[in-house]
């Protein structure tokens, strides 16, 4: 049998630009109730581009949450209704100024299932051609092209410890040692 809850209601306590916070009471498998605090987001695209010679594209950027600046793939936001596919070569040629002949779907991602509804679509993308950079106004960040085994070292390490970054190198990592890419 798989364990469920039913949604009875929901009140939104907290609407921004990037989520909406909603307070909701929900009906648990005993029949009793419980409220969850649930974050919704729109959900994110990331790209993992790795070139013929088995070098990736990673970007230092800093994260005011966090505060510090992390390594990470290139990736962003969805806008409500945005094509997550369509956002990732986006979010390519805008902070790594490529694009590429090939990608290969790496699958969802779910970074903080306990409250949030974010799903982050990530995908590889081969047979890479360089375009313009073009990042958002209030965007800083620096692309990086190092050996796919140097990030996944960087993984290990834990130097590399943003949760799209670290699923989405190794699942490409994988690919690639399995001649799928």
């Amino acid at each position: 049998m798989a364990h469920t809850e039913e949604f009875l209601s929901a009140e939104t306590v907290f609407s921004g630009r990037v989520f909406r916070v909603t307070l909701d009471e929900v009906r648990l498998e005993n029949g009793k109730t419980a409220r969850r605090e649930v974050v919704r987001h729109n959900g994110g695209a990331c790209i993992a581009a790795l070139t013929e010679a088995g070098e990736v594209y990673l970007v230092r950027q800093y994260r005011y949450a966090m505060g510090q600046e992390l390594w990470e793939l290139p990736a962003g936001k969805l806008e409500a209704g945005e094509d997550p596919f369509e956002a990732a070569k986006r979010e390519l040629a805008e902070e790594c100024g490529l694009v590429a002949d090939h990608f290969t779907d790496l699958g969802p991602i779910y970074p903080t299932v306990g409250y949030c509804t974010e799903i982050i679509w990530t995908w590889a993308a081969t047979g890479l051609h360089k375009t313009r950079m073009r990042l958002d106004e209030d965007e800083f960040l620096t692309p990086v092209k190092m050996p796919l085994e140097k990030a996944v070292d960087m993984v290990f390490s834990g130097e590399i410890r943003d949760s799209k970054t670290v699923a989405a190198l190794l699942k490409l990592a994988e690919k690639k040692r399995r001649g799928e890419l």
